[in-house]
């Protein structure tokens, strides 16, 4: 497993970080005139790249297909669900500079610098899991320290609880920090504590309510960070949401969608489906503008009248569905831009939080001072569309529509969650796993006949780790999308 878990020198971290980073006025000042790494380079490093890979893999990525936001007209194995191997290799990178950073920030006395280390640890580690479900993890990133170039598979249900003590500790942590962190290369929060104590307890949320119908105590934890909000802060507006922003002056710094990192041919195979964009339509959804464009012809079409038209996924030339392309949505235009406030690089938001404490309390599992499910449910849609720009009044009007309007349903929560998830693909993907919700259709041509419940491990580790590979599948089941992790058991 060398090629994965062995620790990148210092050095090429340097210059790694810098395609990312060096947009960043402050960032691009190389502080390491020593010849060595600074917390607050690396610190910048971990976070660009996680965030930047993460948007990534939620446009462009299988998460998109997977949760049924976007239709592939054309190499559509991803929208088929033909699945192949995903490489983690990426993440375990991005896991090893953080590893590198903590262990830095450690022997420097930077406290600061240690618990936001251990947030993005526990955000790297938690999307692996939710990918592959049982996967490397108390024996990773030791190929330095240990020499440990074959770690084993940890199970799922192991490694979740870790993570959770681990948010739950860090939170105590940056309660007691009383050194500053660097406004300048945290391009996350700069330099507020107070924010990165909301993100890890937000965090924390989202974990709770993945596991909970597998852990029982998981509502419990909920409870008593709710019952104990200055103890427990958590997101209180879009002003506290987790992203960065892409600059768009480099491929790698650029909106994925922009023509730094895809010509208007490569996106334009990149549709809105069916799904989205008939469950807007449906809702008067004032987004749908925002996230999709009009067709070029109302003429001519062959099933579709609307001026709005999605494809559906899994079809026979979905480039054709309608009457070809003047008769289908392209996405809108922001979304070939090389940048946009709209469109950062998102880890995690306000209005998900509020749809996660929604359906806690709509389940009647936990309660929050001065606030119900319906409130609840009302601030996540409110926050979502607060985010793109639409009017107060155009608010109200939304939700005051009886379709709109709570009915008290947890499919009903969930609908309007999966709609706020546009552009956070996996999350949308993680919910529908957990939950069915909304209820998504594989398609007529698809290889299976369920949403895919996970990633194929990467080829590389039956050639680098076959013994540990063997025993992790034999641990958790076969190697394919549709064996159920953990917590989807």
């Amino acid at each position: 497993m060398k090629p994965i878990f062995k620790y990148i020198p210092v050095a090429m971290m340097a210059l790694l970080s810098g395609a990312c980073t060096k947009d960043f006025t402050a960032i691009n000042t190389d502080p390491n005139t020593s010849g060595t790494i600074s917390s607050q380079y690396l610190l910048s490093t971990v976070l660009v790249r996680t965030a930047y890979q993460y948007q990534k893999d939620n446009f462009t990525g299988k998460p998109a297909e997977a949760a049924r936001y976007i239709t592939k007209i054309k190499n559509e194995n991803d929208d088929l669900f033909s699945w192949s191997a995903v490489s983690w290799d990426g993440y375990y990178q991005y896991l090893s500079y953080n590893h590198e950073l903590y262990n830095l920030a450690k022997s420097a006395g930077q406290k600061q610098y240690m618990a936001v280390s251990q947030v993005m640890r526990v955000f790297n580690f938690s999307y692996i899991t939710d990918c592959y479900g049982d996967c490397p993890y108390s024996q990773a990133l030791l190929s330095k320290d240990s020499s440990v170039a074959h770690p084993k598979y940890d199970k799922q249900e192991d490694i979740y609880p870790n993570l959770l003590n681990m948010l739950a500790a860090t939170n105590d942590d940056l309660a007691a920090v009383t050194q500053e962190l660097s406004s300048s290369y945290d391009v996350l929060y700069k330099g507020d504590l107070k924010k990165w104590r909301k993100f890890n307890n937000a965090l924390r949320l989202r974990l709770l309510m993945r596991i909970s119908s597998k852990d029982a105590s998981a509502y419990t934890a909920m409870q008593t960070m709710l019952s104990n909000p200055d103890k427990y802060p958590l997101f209180e507006s879009n002003d506290d949401n987790a992203e960065i922003p892409f600059l768009g002056k480099t491929a790698g710094d650029s909106w994925q969608g922009g023509n730094l990192n895809y010509t208007s041919t490569e996106i334009d195979k990149y549709r809105p489906s069916k799904e989205l964009v008939d469950q807007l339509l449906a809702l008067n959804d004032p987004r749908l503008p925002i996230w999709a464009a009009q067709v070029t012809s109302t003429t001519d079409y062959t099933v579709d009248p609307n001026v709005y038209v999605g494809v559906p996924n899994a079809i026979s030339s979905p480039y054709g569905y309608n009457g070809g392309d003047a008769h289908i949505s392209k996405l809108a235009g922001i979304l070939y831009s090389n940048a946009n406030s709209l469109l950062p690089a998102s880890l995690m938001t306000y209005a998900e939080q509020c749809f996660i404490l929604a359906e806690a309390m709509q389940k009647g599992k936990v309660t929050m001072r001065g606030e119900t499910a319906a409130s609840m449910y009302y601030k996540g849609i409110k926050a979502s569309l607060s985010f793109y720009g639409i009017s107060t009044q155009a608010q109200n009007d939304y939700v005051g529509q009886e379709a709109v309007s709570y009915n008290g349903t947890l499919e009903q929560v969930i609908t309007q969650k999966w709609l706020s998830l546009f552009l956070k693909s996996s999350e949308g993907w993680f919910d529908n796993r957990r939950t069915g919700l909304p209820v998504l259709k594989p398609g007529p041509l698809a290889a299976i006949t369920s949403i895919p419940s996970r990633y194929l491990y990467p080829l590389t580790e039956q050639s680098v780790n076959l013994d540990q590979y063997k025993a992790g599948v034999a641990q958790q089941g076969e190697d394919l999308i549709t064996t159920k992790m953990w917590y989807l058991k």
